[in-house]
């Protein structure tokens, strides 16, 4: 499968609302999101046309979304990378301890997985964060149950951090933190992988 990987563009509201609207229908939504299609289809357009802007490169730098884009211009994939820093508002999780991004809003058509845009979409996605500055680990969160996505995210280097945190909605379920450090840190596994998986 041929694919391009790119930072969304400020003014690509329209296709991003398109693949939230469908990652949020996905059989695996409940477990990998904490945003329901309902609540998503009611927004209006200028919440997703300021939440497409702060993501692209021309925004503050605090978000970057990245997709995966066939050469007719759909788009098969997506992953958002937040920028959290110590002194932030807590969006998600535990409050962050260090400077540190947080890989969220991960997904991939059902008819692209298995074909390395996972792969690819992560790829930029860890890459950008070691060029922000003072970035010292990347992070996510995966549900327990959420087996196929924490394969994943462990053949691509990821390792659970030791924390986690109650799954919001989901009495006695939890959310599991991994986490990858810069290359040439003590401890970090290699980045590699090459399996799709739907998280």
């Amino acid at each position: 499968m041929t694919f391009e990987i790119r930072p969304v563009l400020a003014d690509e509201w329209e296709k991003a609302r398109e693949l939230r609207l469908t990652a949020l229908q996905d059989p695996v939504a409940h477990l990998a999101f904490l945003e329901t299609y309902e609540a998503a289809v009611a927004r209006p357009d200028d919440f997703w046309q300021e939440r497409t802007a702060a993501a692209a490169p021309t925004g503050e730098g605090r978000v970057r979304q990245f997709v995966a884009e066939a050469p007719d211009g759909r788009w098969l994939g997506t992953v958002s990378v937040l920028v959290e820093r110590p002194s932030d508002e807590l969006r998600f999780g535990e409050p962050a301890k260090i400077d540190q991004t947080h890989l969220v809003g991960v997904f991939v058509r059902p008819e692209a997985r298995g074909s390395g845009v996972i792969d690819a979409l992560f790829r930029a996605a860890v890459e950008w964060s070691w060029t922000v500055d003072g970035i010292r680990r990347a992070r996510l969160y995966v549900h327990e149950d959420n087996a196929r996505a924490a394969a994943f995210y462990r053949r691509f280097g990821f390792v659970p951090s030791g924390d986690r945190v109650p799954m919001p909605g989901d009495s006695g379920r939890y959310e599991i933190e991994y986490e990858l450090l810069p290359p040439g840190t003590a401890g970090t596994a290699a980045v590699a992988g090459h399996a799709d998986a739907q998280p």
